[in-house]
């Protein structure tokens, strides 16, 4: 006989005063996923919606890092709740694992996974923002298991083999009937042919090309510098028409 975690239960009441739920992803490491997540969580707070950002990268969590987030802790009040850091509700495992490595494999990524859902609480939101690591695994799978209403938005490079990856990922999500965004390319060089012919070959919409902006190391802890480069500004531009509401 199957046993059911009474925690997922737990979970469909944590989420439900949320209105939507994103989350961003991609095949490979190193496409700018964090940077763009953070992002998005502060153009749609600037625009006056209620955000939440769960940054669930176990091994190398990165959106504290471009948040400036230091010495800040959630409040435990019948489970947890989440800060505000530059009005968003923020979640990380930076929290507790501080800055060493989460070894977490198999059955306890997906116990520490939704351990981490079932106690936050984090109240009535107009967008979470869900920061996966990349790749298929654990995390990926039990996020599409756990959370029925998430619709992902995928984060590639012009790179072909940021491309590979891309596709076994919109392949995976289409054969489970997971909702997909769109597809952002990032890091766009104007010496590089866009991949969006190929990714809506996929019959995945293409939502737009990011441009390569160096000065995004310059920004990391410095959100006003952040969403004044011209990476945010196209970002924005984008988020417009993707992430409308439900």
């Amino acid at each position: 006989m199957t046993l059911i975690d009474p925690r997922t239960s737990i979970i469909e009441r944590r989420f439900s005063e949320i209105k939507n739920i994103i989350v961003v992803t991609s095949g490979k490491g190193g496409v700018g996923k964090s940077m763009i997540s953070s992002t998005l969580a502060l153009i749609l707070s600037r625009s006056g919606k209620r955000v939440g950002l769960l940054d669930l990268d176990f091994t190398s969590p990165s959106t504290h890092v471009i948040l400036g987030v230091n010495n800040l802790y959630p409040e435990e009040k019948n489970g947890i709740v989440p800060p505000l850091v530059h009005n968003i509700r923020y979640i990380s495992i930076v929290y507790y694992a501080k800055d060493k490595a989460t070894p977490f494999r198999g059955i306890d990524a997906t116990n520490a996974l939704i351990e981490l859902l079932a106690i936050t609480r984090w109240g009535p939101l107009d967008y979470l923002l869900l920061d996966l690591p990349p790749g298929i695994g654990d995390v990926t799978l039990d996020i599409i298991r756990l959370l029925g209403r998430a619709r992902f938005l995928i984060i590639t490079t012009p790179s072909l083999l940021a491309y590979e990856t891309v596709k076994k990922l919109i392949g995976l999500l289409q054969n489970l009937h997971v909702p997909i965004i769109g597809v952002i390319e990032n890091m766009h060089l104007e010496t590089k042919e866009s991949i969006k012919d190929k990714i809506e070959k996929e019959g995945v919409n293409f939502l737009g090309v990011v441009p390569y902006d160096e000065e995004l190391d310059y920004s990391l802890g410095d959100v006003s510098r952040l969403l004044s480069t011209a990476f945010s500004h196209k970002l924005q531009i984008i988020s417009e028409e993707a992430l409308r509401e439900k």
